[in-house]
């Protein structure tokens, strides 16, 4: 019997980002994907699809389901007649056991398995490729990043040029800003670009921007920190970007501007550790060392904390490429960092009675260090 193997993914690369990263081919039906241990890769993919496939796919060879018809007939399913093909296909090839990854979907395992083909499962297969960008991709994220500062910088400029009505709150075209009007702002220019928010975005003013993760809403108020995070997708290449920026319109309280002072240098303390070799805990250790010499804690408040408690609650950063947040993580226990692995360094501090404030920049780690994407200012008010 034969020992030949290969690797297997299967799925829809619009949705199946695993498939996608390695085909480098989008597409909204089910496909397979097989790559033999000698290095043939070949696609099986929807015969109206495969003249397109052939061009710009990364295979050797482009067939459709019909070309691996079982003796019993290809099922009116697209998913079932793909996955039929596919153990189809390695079977006519001699493979005698194949190794898929975490997001192989149910139906390809099973029709590979009932042709009686040893199927294991690589749980790291794809997640460590897409770690280590390659120059196609670095091009992409500098790209989606460029995109978001020009969004970032536009929709910050609109906040400081706005005047402050009598009870504190920015009013712009003569109504008030709100975190609900900015964000569809901050969507509509987006759009312009060719860029979608399928996430949304964050504006969040004040005590509401404690919560770190909270979108906000209500209104703006001059003389509170306003956080800002914008995070796109870009619909050409399927990339991403991430910028955070913390302004504050009119006069910065004191508390704001300490808060500032320690953030701005925990990120440049993390930045600095960045690099191949450094793990994603290094860099985060980095960041609280900082945080903790300015006198903030670091973790979730306590139940029975104050309203003046402020601490950094999250992580570090996270990876960054066709999705917004991928591995590896920049916190405790996060993994070794390899060249091209790309970046957000966003350490953030949160008060219940003054909002939160956090700076985000994308970074991609070198031999030696990180290149960083940004540009724009990270103060709380821009000249």
């Amino acid at each position: 019997m034969s020992n030949a193997h290969a690797t297997v993914m299967a799925g829809i690369p619009q949705t199946n980002l695993a498939l996608f990263h390695k085909i480098r081919f989008n597409v909204g039906d089910p496909c397979a994907y097989i790559e033999t241990d000698d290095g043939m890769r070949v696609l099986i993919i929807r015969d109206i699809e495969m003249e397109r496939a052939n061009k710009h796919a990364r295979a050797d060879k482009v067939f459709c389901p019909a070309d691996f018809e079982p003796e019993e007939g290809l099922d009116g399913d697209r998913e079932t007649a793909t996955a039929q093909a596919l153990a189809e296909c390695l079977a006519r090839g001699e493979i005698a056991s194949v190794t898929a990854d975490r997001s192989l979907p149910l139906i390809y395992a099973y029709m590979i398995q009932s042709y009686g083909i040893e199927l294991e499962c690589d749980i790291d297969l794809g997640v460590a490729e897409r770690r280590s960008k390659d120059d196609q991709e670095l091009s992409h994220l500098r790209a989606a990043q460029a995109t978001t500062e020009e969004v970032m910088r536009e929709i910050c400029e609109m906040i400081f040029a706005s005047e402050a009505d009598s009870s504190g709150t920015l009013i712009h075209d003569g109504e008030a800003l709100t975190s609900e009007r900015v964000i569809s702002m901050i969507d509509v220019a987006f759009l312009k670009r060719g860029a979608t928010t399928p996430h949304g975005s964050i504006v969040a003013c004040g005590p509401i921007g404690a919560d770190c993760h909270h979108r906000g809403t209500g209104e703006l108020k001059t003389g509170q920190p306003i956080i800002l995070d914008m995070f796109p997708h870009i619909r050409v290449t399927g990339y991403n970007g991430d910028c955070t920026r913390t302004i504050v319109h009119g006069d910065i309280p004191e508390a704001v501007m300490k808060m500032h002072a320690a953030v701005l240098e925990a990120k440049q303390a993390a930045e600095q550790v960045c690099k191949a070799g450094a793990t994603g805990e290094d860099v985060h250790l980095a960041a609280i060392k900082v945080i903790q010499e300015h006198g903030y804690g670091a973790g979730l408040p306590t139940d029975d904390a104050p309203d003046s408690f402020c601490s950094m609650v999250h992580g570090t950063g996270h990876g960054i490429g066709l999705e917004v947040h991928e591995p590896p993580l920049l916190d405790m226990k996060g993994p070794e960092l390899v060249v091209g692995d790309v970046l957000t360094i966003e350490p953030g501090l949160y008060c219940k009675a003054i909002g939160g404030l956090r700076i985000e920049d994308m970074v991609a780690v070198t031999d030696d260090g990180c290149e960083n994407f940004n540009t724009l200012p990270m103060d709380l008010q821009w000249n």
